[in-house]
Order: structure tokens, then C-alpha cells, then sequence
């Protein structure tokens, strides 16, 4: 396939260079791929090396939180659909509030909670996820790249859910990491071509809710510990990553401020040069940031979606963590910390909403209450901001 004309990575908030596909010494890698401009189709760049002069000089991630598929928003997106009851759903309005901050990244992450089902369901929410598939191409419509897949519930279908799932963001042109289908797949490092820059994505999880890896298994999920997560970042660098983001499942749920367990885990993590960024998701709702050893640490990033059975307004509120990497001559470094918060309209219809988009209904207390507990710890000091703050 012919390489089409390669995107330039900008500052923020302006659109940039969007993620392109590589395979890195013959193996394939979590990559994603970028939109054609007319059909929204995922277009796979050359696999070329790309040469020094084309390769940015910074470029852009944006990471958010939960992608918690509850049964209220499958009815949603079965209304969104446009006929109810015909079989098939449209997630895309739910995400379109947030639409233009990840299309303008040079790398969308989100972190997928829940496995996917087969096309005709059976769906459910909790205690046992199962999503529809068409979520998945939904997330890549907004504009996502890759989602991490770890988390408590990633095993709630057993083994054939973690399969159906990879094979529905196969099919749908988006890239995982953090479960895998087998022991060879696991094995092969993540790294994505973004504008000429390796970045590899590493995804773990504190645990699966009680439910046992199956055995002989244990690449079905990646659990968490400082020991696996440091060995995957350096054999990400060891494949040509320049830059390694870790999202990571853990904490304690709805507590705003990080555990000492994460606190203790990030400096560790950050101490060990082979990880420059953590995003964090499973509380469900919005800790702070501040930075550690020089690097960033986003404890966690609330919901991005979610419609719990009982909404506590917390529960609602989320951000999207934007970072600008820049060269420094030596080495990729986060120059400018963003995070843009954002609050699930329960509707109807319920709708995701940028908090800081021109004309976007006001939430003074959500916006107070987020501006607190994100800059709660060193951020602020350290040139964390946000859009029209």
C-alpha cells in the first residue's frame, strides 16, 4: 500500500500528526492506524523506516479514564442507532462531545474495562461485563489509537471473551495491549510509530475480581506488579521504543486520592528510567497528577463513560490527560501537562461532555471540585494547567 502524506505533529491543542502502523523487527505491535481524510477508513502507513528529518520534533498523547459499558448505555446507543430493537447500536453520539480533543492528538489512548460480546449479545453490566462490539469501532470513530485492556473485569467472560474481544478491536483497526490471545502475542512487544517516534503501551491490573487466570495461561492478562511492568517496558525499549506509557488498574475505588500503594508503586516505577508516563483507571473517579523523578504520574482518570446503577455526580466526572512529548537533543520529555475535565450527562440522552468546550452547558461544582483534587498533590507547581483555567 502506498504511504499516504505524513501529518505533522503541532502543539496543543491543534490537530497533529496522527499514530501510524509498523511492524518492528518482524513482529506485530500495538499500533493504530490513522483515518483517511474523506472515509474515516483506517489507512496503514508505510512500513518504512521513517527518516530523521521527517520525524517530529514533539508530539501529542491524550489518555482517559474508564470505558465502563453499564446496560443504560446500550439502550442509549441502541436509541442513537436510530431504530430500537433492530439488532445493532451507535455509541458514536455518546463519545462526540469529546470527539475533537482526541482526533487532535497525536496519540489517543482510552482503557477499555469491559470485554465484548458477539454481535447478538447476550450483553450485561455488572458484576459480569459483557459490552457490544460495535463499541469498538465507536472508539475508533472518535478518534482513539489503542486502549489498555487490563483491568478487574477483563476476565468476566473467561477466555473467550479476552478473544472475542481482541478480535472485535482487530476488526475495528484499534490496538490493545494488556490481554492477549496467546503466549506468542503476549511476547511481542508494544511499540506504535507515531510521526516517526517509537512509543510502546504497557497495561496491568491489580486483579481480576477472583477470578483465576486459567491455567498454563498466564498471558491471558497482564496482573500487576512493579517487576512485570518494568520487564515490558524494557523489552518495549528494547525494541526500538523511545517513549513507554504505562496504564495501569489500581487503587481503591472512589477514593479521589491515590493509595500508598500507588504512591510508593509510581516511584518505583518512575525510578526505573524505562517508563516515562503513567495514566491510572479503576477508581471511578478523578485523582490528581503530579510529577515524579521529572516524569508524569495521573493516579487516575475517573470515568470516561459509565452509567451506574446509582450515580453519585462523582462517579459522572472524569478527565482527559493531554501531554505534549518534546526532544530535548537526548531524550523524548513531557514539556507541557494538560487535563481537561469531563462530566456524563445522565440526559436523556445521556451524552459525554467537554467541560471546557465554547458553549458547553456550565458545571461550576464539577469544575471546582475536579480543579481541586487534580492539583491536590505538587501538579499545579510543576506547570500542570487546563484549557480556559
Amino acid at each position: 500500500m502506498a504511504s499516504p502524506t505524513r501529518l505533522r505533529a503541532s502543539d496543543m491543542p491543534a490537530r497533529g500528526g496522527r499514530l501510524s502502523a509498523v511492524l518492528l523487527a518482524g513482529v506485530v505491535v500495538l499500533t493504530a492506524c490513522i483515518p483517511d481524510a474523506t472515509s474515516g477508513v483506517p489507512t496503514t502507513r508505510s512500513q518504512a523506516a521513517t527518516p530523521e528529518r521527517d520525524r517530529a520534533h514533539s508530539f501529542t498523547v491524550v489518555a482517559t479514564g474508564d470505558v465502563l459499558i453499564h446496560p443504560a448505555l446500550t439502550a442509549q446507543a441502541d436509541r442513537d442507532e436510530g431504530t430500537v430493537g433492530d439488532g445493532r447500536r451507535d455509541f458514536r453520539d455518546l463519545f462526540a462531545g469529546m470527539r475533537p480533543v482526541i482526533k487532535g492528538a497525536d496519540l489517543a489512548l482510552c482503557h477499555l474495562e469491559v470485554p465484548l460480546a458477539a454481535p447478538g449479545g447476550p450483553f450485561s453490566g455488572y458484576p459480569a461485563f459483557n459490552a457490544p462490539p460495535e463499541l469498538a469501532g465507536a472508539l475508533v470513530d472518535t478518534g482513539y489509537d489503542g486502549c489498555s485492556t487490563a483491568s478487574n473485569h477483563v476476565l468476566d467472560q473467561g477466555e473467550q471473551g479476552v478473544r472475542r474481544t481482541l478480535r472485535a478491536m482487530d476488526a475495528a483497526g484499534l490496538r490493545h495491549t494488556g490481554s492477549a490471545r496467546t503466549a506468542r502475542e503476549a511476547a511481542k512487544p508494544p511499540v506504535m510509530d507515531v510521526d516517526g517516534v517509537k512509543v510502546g503501551h504497557v497495561s496491568y491490573s491489580y486483579g481480576f475480581n477472583g477470578i483465576p487466570i486459567p491455567a498454563g495461561k498466564p498471558w491471558l492478562a497482564n496482573q500487576l506488579s512493579a517487576e512485570r511492568v518494568i520487564a515490558e517496558a524494557k523489552k518495549a525499549r528494547a525494541a526500538g521504543a523511545e517513549v513507554v506509557i504505562a496504564s495501569l488498574h489500581w487503587g481503591e475505588e472512589y477514593q479521589h486520592q491515590p493509595s500508598s500503594e500507588q504512591t510508593a508503586l509510581a516511584r518505583r516505577l518512575l525510578g526505573a528510567k524505562a517508563i516515562d508516563l503513567i495514566v491510572g483507571h479503576h477508581a471511578h473517579v478523578v485523582q490528581p497528577m503530579e510529577r515524579i523523578n521529572g516524569e508524569w504520574v495521573a493516579y487516575g482518570l475517573g470515568n470516561s463513560v459509565a452509567r451506574h446503577e446509582e450515580p453519585i455526580g462523582v462517579s459522572e466526572e472524569g478527565i482527559a490527560a493531554r501531554f505534549r512529548f518534546t526532544h530535548t537533543g537526548k531524550r523524548w520529555r513531557v514539556d507541557k501537562a494538560e487535563y481537561i475535565p469531563t462530566l456524563v450527562d445522565l440526559g436523556p440522552p445521556i451524552r459525554l461532555r467537554n467541560l471546557t468546550a465554547p458553549g458547553t452547558a456550565p458545571a461550576p461544582e464539577s469544575l471546582r471540585r475536579t480543579d481541586r483534587i487534580v492539583l491536590s498533590r505538587s501538579g499545579g507547581k510543576d506547570g500542570l494547567s487546563r484549557p480556559g483555567r
